[in-house]
């Protein structure tokens, strides 16, 4: 909620997606009305229409649009009564609810009594519609001002076929499959209806549409930003947000000036010469025994998005940006895990899962054809032939020993296709670092090319940049010499807003200094990815081929690794051994305190206590050692964020478990197992210190005992029960 003053109105309030269902509560109890509040934007009404099933349905029909068969209920027996008219399967809708939440497809009637007995704890009416699994699922993102102009800022193309949540599923932008006649038909419903709906500002409307037919029907509206509106303004370089917000205030979209161009106005539609995929990023594997498959609804807890000149290359880039341990488009599963002995590929591709991308891959090299896993899936064949010739130049790779000898033209094709480095290296049987010498010993390096919303009809004013291996020339100079900043990447578990918070940060502060700045992140959420922060944002991967790209091309000045948590900060080493400045802690310091092992050798120097560790080599060196310090023992890999793959064990089968799942995610570096101390209580100290000395800090106490990660345990600052000489004792300074 924004508050503003104006002559004409004691109060204007500004209802945001955060707070729409408070919105229309207040103003179906006339308290807008009673304290002269004036919404602005979109009317409250028209937020009740597109959000209430049934008065949504009967709105499009008042424009003849289309909507599958459906019924708005309110209790069980009545939505197991519309199930049976419209007949199984069914989707389930629940209104007022984000992220799909209440939402799925069922077949039997057991499902659906289970799925809407839970839908109606959160929520007074649920829709049962005529399931369309299978169709195409495509969205457009809408503006519209007070005057009635309208522009349709991107349209995006679902991967997955509906039945998958727009936040799981991977996303294309703009879409690659749809005819011009399929486009432009579905744009101008989506004008059609936002002005029907007397929608002011932004919106999306989502379609399911017939992959053999013109048939469609439209699934949604949001007349408010959402999750796919962060995506489009990034993949655009349309900001909606800063639109909607003048909009709200009656400012037309001709007055509105392209921040981009500095010349055409927001009425221009963004034309893209490049591709964006997005792909939502899973934790899934924190939670034991939680299903892995993925429907409508939304799991992910965070996302990356790519930016390239072919599909092949903005996929394989955004596969890379999930998670540090994918290469790329292969068979391998994420974090290192195996394919379990009584795996069904057949089932893995027919049901929805956060792998399925994955399986493809297997599915491709155990031979299966484009038209059986289409058959499979009901993904279209395009994007499969596209996924078919990255496995193909892939096994083309595979057939030579020695990176060095591949032809210019065959390394031309796989970087230009989104092989990394590390990819190609592995399939010659070479190491990254040989890949890269070869590389660039053959002249090929990446252009960097500047995302301008017109495809270069009109010179470009934004530093919104990315790299690709399909161009010839630069878009621009390097004559800043700036200083990089690395970002968090996908929001996940240990990892969201608040390193974001430090990048930006630490971004204005250089700014504020007079420093040049040189942002690399792929997160499309967050502040930092705003190509207004800094002086070039590079929308790429947080890898250490592209960080080196990027770092010589600028000839920067130095690297800041430390505001952007994990990610970024297990690049400390490799970035420093490649000759790059890192800026603040050495590198060689960073190392020491990652490295569970060092660390505690370096506690046993300065003679700072600790439980008895141990670095281990083997399972039976593990049990030994447990049985030596006695059970309950905790298992620590190193260079790991968030607790991921910690665990207190208390007894050798637990031991066995454990540590297989600790060693699947971290193969690089050692597991370290301590003696767990029991009933211990835990105490932080967060600091700040210049070469080596603190000067500034502060302590804070865990009311859980020892055991629940920080992230997860309830912290009180200042401490309240500990004593001067506890609090001394944690906040000396040794030399």
């Amino acid at each position: 909620m924004y508050f503003a003053s104006c002559l004409h109105y004691t109060q204007l309030i500004y209802l945001s997606v955060c707070l729409c269902v408070t919105g229309v509560e207040l103003h179906k109890k006339g308290i807008l009305d009673k304290y002269n509040v004036k919404v602005l934007g979109t009317q409250v009404d028209m937020i009740m229409a597109t959000e209430d099933r049934e008065i949504f349905a009967s709105r499009l029909k008042e424009i003849n649009e289309k909507l599958a068969p459906s019924i708005a209920v309110e209790n069980v027996p009545d939505a197991v009564k519309a199930a049976r008219e419209i007949k199984y399967p069914v989707m389930v809708r629940a209104a007022y609810c984000l992220g799909g939440l209440g939402s799925g497809l069922c077949e039997t009637e057991e499902q659906l009594v289970d799925l809407c007995t839970k839908a109606f704890q959160m929520t007074n009416q649920v829709l049962i519609e005529k399931s369309l699994k299978g169709w195409k699922e495509v969205e457009y993102e809408v503006v519209r001002d007070c005057a009635d102009n309208c522009v349709t800022v991107c349209n995006m193309e679902n991967f997955d076929p509906l039945g998958v949540h727009t936040g799981d599923s991977i996303v294309v932008a703009p879409s690659q499959t749809l005819s011009n006649q399929e486009y432009h038909m579905l744009r101008e419903t989506a004008i059609k209806v936002v002005r029907h709906f007397s929608i002011v500002g932004e919106c999306n409307i989502q379609y399911a549409l017939d992959p053999v037919s013109l048939d469609y029907c439209i699934i949604e509206i949001n007349a408010r930003l959402s999750r796919s509106s962060a995506l489009a303004s990034k993949a655009t370089g349309y900001p909606l947000a800063f639109i909607a917000a003048k909009l709200g205030l009656n400012i037309q979209l001709p007055e509105i000036t392209n921040m981009t161009t500095g010349k055409t106005t927001a009425c221009f539609e963004p034309s893209l010469d490049y591709i964006v995929t997005k792909i939502p990023r899973w934790d899934l594997d924190r939670f034991f025994r939680t299903p892995k498959e993925i429907g409508s609804a939304m799991k992910s807890v965070g996302e990356v998005m790519a930016i390239g000149r072919s599909f092949e290359e903005s996929l394989q880039k955004a596969l890379r940006m999930t998670h540090p341990s994918i290469s790329g488009f292969t068979q391998s599963l994420p974090a290192g895990k195996s394919y379990p002995s009584d795996y069904d590929l057949e089932e893995a591709l027919r049901i929805p899962s956060n792998t399925r991308i994955h399986a493809i891959c297997k599915a491709f090299n155990d031979g299966y054809s484009v038209d059986r896993i289409h058959e499979l899936t009901n993904i279209d064949k395009w994007f499969l032939h596209k996924l078919q010739y990255i496995v193909e130049h892939g096994d083309e790779l595979q057939k030579c020993s020695d990176v060095s000898a591949l032809s210019v033209e065959t390394l031309k094709t796989a970087k230009s296709l989104g092989f990394s480095d590390k990819q190609i290296g592995n399939l010659c049987g070479s190491s990254e670092a040989d890949s890269r010498s070869a590389r660039l010993g053959k002249g090929i390096v990446p252009w960097v090319k500047q995302i301008d919303t017109m495809a270069a009809e009109y010179p470009a004013m934004t530093n919104y940049l990315y790299c690709t291996y399909n161009g010839a020339e630069h878009d621009l100079t390097f004559d800043d010499n700036g200083t990089m900043v690395l970002g968090c990447g996908p929001y996940h578990i240990g990892s969201s807003v608040e390193f974001d918070w430090c990048a930006v940060s630490a971004i204005r502060t250089l700014r504020e200094m007079g420093k040049k700045t040189i942002v690399v992140n792929h997160n499309p959420e967050t502040v930092s990815t705003d190509f207004d922060e800094c002086d070039r944002l590079y929308f790429d991967e947080l890898s250490l081929e592209r960080v080196l790209d990027i770092y010589q091309l600028e000839n920067s000045t130095g690297v800041i690794i430390s505001v952007g948590g994990q990610i970024p900060n297990n690049l400390a080493l490799p970035l420093h051994n490649n000759g790059v400045n890192v800026l603040g802690t050495s590198p060689l310091d960073i190392d020491a305190a990652e490295s569970r092992a060092r660390f505690s050798a370096i506690l046993d120097d300065i003679g700072v206590g600790q439980a008895p560790w141990r670095s281990l080599t083997s399972l039976d060196d593990a049990l030994d050692f447990a049985a030596s310090v006695g059970y309950p023992c905790l298992l620590r890999p190193s260079f790991v964020l968030s607790g991921s793959a910690m665990n207190v064990v208390y007894d050798p089968e637990e031991m066995k478990a454990f540590l297989k799942a600790a060693t699947e995610l971290s193969q690089e570096h050692p597991v370290v197992i301590t003696k767990f101390v029991e009933g211990a209580r835990e105490v932080e100290m967060d600091a700040v210190a210049r070469n080596g000395v603190v000067v500034a800090h502060a302590v804070s106490e865990h009311v859980e005992n020892a055991g629940v990660h920080s992230g997860d345990a309830t912290l009180i600052m200042p401490a309240q029960t500990l004593t001067n000489q506890q609090v001394d004792k944690c906040t000396i300074v040794l030399p």
